[in-house]
């Protein structure tokens, strides 16, 4: 895991690949708690029948679910100190390029995209690539912005 030591030190990190998460495996539970939570209870989710008459077979996790891994998968790439406050801005692009099956086993791979000053600190915009194991294409493609106060 990689220790960053405040704005500066992740300013300088610009244009580089910061890591890869360790693999999170979804699981059928996983898509039922982000259901219950979200409301969104679609059977292509949660019945595995359903899901059997679609071209994936299987139950299928939520795009957003997938995005909503973003936080605790960036935790396994870097860990920040020495800032007051990190924010989760907004995202600026997210596309899901790929269903996620259920039991299918997801990373991320993190890379500093560009810095951006703001009135006590900075944004900082990063591409989450989430990719599927054994899949030739990524689950999702985003861009996520965080801001980060020292």
């Amino acid at each position: 895991m990689l220790t960053i030591h405040g704005v500066d030190q992740l300013r300088s990190k610009v244009g580089q690949h910061l890591g890869t998460s360790d693999w999170h495996t979804v699981t059928q539970d996983h898509i039922a708690a982000f259901a219950n939570a979200t409301g969104d209870h679609e059977p292509i989710h949660l019945d595995p029948e359903r899901a059997a008459q679609t071209p994936f077979g299987v139950p299928i996790a939520h795009g957003l679910y997938t995005l909503s891994l973003g936080p605790k998968l960036i935790n396994e790439i870097f860990v920040m100190r020495g800032h007051s406050l990190a924010l989760n801005y907004g995202y600026d692009r997210v596309r899901f390029t790929s269903p996620v099956k259920v039991n299918s086993r997801v990373r991320m791979s993190l890379r500093l995209l560009s810095v951006d000053d703001i009135p006590g600190g900075a944004k900082f915009r990063f591409e989450q690539v989430f990719e599927i194991d054994g899949e030739a294409k990524p689950a999702c493609v985003a861009e996520a912005i965080i801001a980060y106060f020292p």
